[in-house]
């Protein structure tokens, strides 16, 4: 593959959180029955008109600013003719000559902690279509129509990319801004952000740009890098073996992790787009522009370097707590009222580990930040052990406790820090093991922690491990 240049573009779908449609007044919450959400609008029945969700533009504007680009005055609403089973008006509403953002950049860090600008071309506002559904009809092919007319923002990347993993860390990006502006929630197993990866090979120096195809609908990121490798091992394949690379829209089948046809690629003209009639350009103005740019919340490099310099945060634990915006607003409440360092290792291992493992995302968490926060405080005053707080930390997340102070209390789980009364237990367990305690005295002494173990046995484990340490290890030399 050293022969080759891989070149990448990608089109990034995201659905914008808003409450209502893009040209109707109807739910966009998912979940619900099949058919249940599309009114005559989204359908395209004679006689009915679409009308602009004001909030779209809000979103949309955003997202330019977010990306330093030029957001345009004046938008037009196209029409995209073609035929498909989940799109029964047969057309989509979309923007072509006039969009509302363009020209944009990005920087990604690559691997070797150096930076690239990807640029965006464009980011326009359309509506997306229903949904086919296979699995559930053995030959035949449902379709839920609950999608049509759900408002997105197309994000199309200029051919800046140069592999996989590269075309990761830019989607990545780009999620993180969508969530961190709270223009999409980017949940991307329900379809809220989806890749379209158009990839192309040449051979180096001044050859001209290969024939592209386009892989479409990827939702995770893994499938992304999965998808591209794959692709490209294809094309070099039919090249080096004398064919040629057809123009064709693909698909992604992660089970098999493989790429195969699905039509042939379509042009401008194959779409016949002319302006949408039955919507006015939407036309904005300067001060439309700055009263959005006033209310943007805070970047996500701003909040990363933020968290380094005030929870004195690595860049790396930063990054990852600055993720998204639930995220980052969860662990600021939690470091603020609470050891940030430690706060910081409790949300990235407990905390996400177990909305990992249950695959919940930020909103269903159950442990509420301050409870978190409490528990922590509970550590740094030696009111309990590490260990026992992930015992309380199980309780309040499968909701068997709401207070932290309260189940330490019903519980019994308060740690023994007095001396007067670790002591005696200390003494009893050596004067019980005279074998290991000689062991350690001539040297063994990775024995302690046998020894302090049996101490932490003995008490439920709720003997204060430092001071446990100290007395151990200050008997067995004085009984030396």
């Amino acid at each position: 593959m050293s022969d080759w240049q891989i070149v990448i573009g990608l089109e990034i779908h995201a659905q914008l959180n808003t409450r209502s449609k893009i040209f109707s007044a109807v739910s966009t919450a998912f979940g619900a029955e099949p058919n249940t959400q599309a009114s005559l609008v989204d359908l395209g029945f004679p006689g009915v008109l679409p009308v602009t969700n004001e909030a779209v533009y809000e979103k949309a504007v955003a997202f330019g600013l977010g990306v330093s680009a030029q957001i345009n005055h004046r938008s037009v609403f196209d029409r995209k003719n073609y035929f498909y089973p989940d799109l029964p008006k047969g057309y989509q509403i979309t923007q072509l000559a006039d969009p509302i953002v363009e020209h944009g950049n990005v920087d990604i860090e690559l691997a070797d902690g150096s930076t690239k600008t990807i640029h965006i071309t464009r980011a326009h506002l359309e509506e997306d279509a229903g949904k086919s559904l296979h699995e559930d009809y053995a030959g035949e092919t449902g379709v839920d129509l609950n999608r049509a007319g759900t408002p997105l923002l197309e994000i199309v990347s200029e051919p800046d990319l140069r592999s996989a993993e590269e075309a990761s860390t830019y989607a990545r990006l780009i999620h993180k801004l969508l969530t961190s502006l709270d223009i999409c929630d980017g949940n991307m197993a329900e379809g809220s952000m989806r890749c379209d990866a158009n990839v192309s090979v040449r051979r180096y120096k001044n050859h001209p740009l290969g024939t592209r195809t386009e892989t479409k609908n990827i939702n995770s990121f893994r499938f992304l890098e999965q998808a591209i490798n794959y692709e490209v091992e294809r094309q070099i394949q039919v090249l080096e073996s004398g064919g040629r690379v057809t123009q064709e829209t693909r698909l992604y089948d992660p089970d098999r992790n493989e790429t195969r046809p699905m039509r042939s690629k379509e042009t401008a003209m194959d779409y016949r787009y002319f302006p949408e009639p039955d919507l006015l350009p939407v036309v904005i103005d300067d001060s439309y522009v700055e009263a959005i740019r006033e209310r943007l919340p805070e970047m996500p490099d701003e909040k990363r370097e933020r968290f380094e310099r005030a929870f004195e945060l690595t860049t790396e634990d930063a990054e990852t707590l600055s993720t998204n915006r639930a995220l980052a607003d969860y662990f600021e409440q939690v470091a603020t009222a609470s050891e940030p360092r430690l706060a910081s290792n409790w949300v990235r291992v407990e905390l996400l580990g177990r909305v990992s493992k249950d695959n919940f995302d930020m909103a269903q968490v159950p442990i509420p930040a301050s409870e978190l926060a409490t528990l922590i405080n509970r550590i740094s005053d030696d009111m309990i052990s590490g260990k026992i707080a992930k015992t309380i930390f199980e309780a309040l997340w499968n909701r068997e406790a709401s207070s932290v102070d309260a189940y330490i209390e019903a519980e019994g789980l308060k740690q023994v820090s007095d001396s007067s009364d670790l002591a005696p237990i200390v003494t009893s367990i050596i004067a019980a093991n005279p074998k290991q305690a000689e062991q350690y005295r001539a040297g063994k002494t990775k024995l302690l922690g046998f020894f302090v173990g049996q101490v932490m046995k003995e008490t439920g484990g709720r003997a204060n491990p430092k001071q446990v340490n100290d007395l151990v290890r200050s008997e067995l030399d004085a009984t030396g």
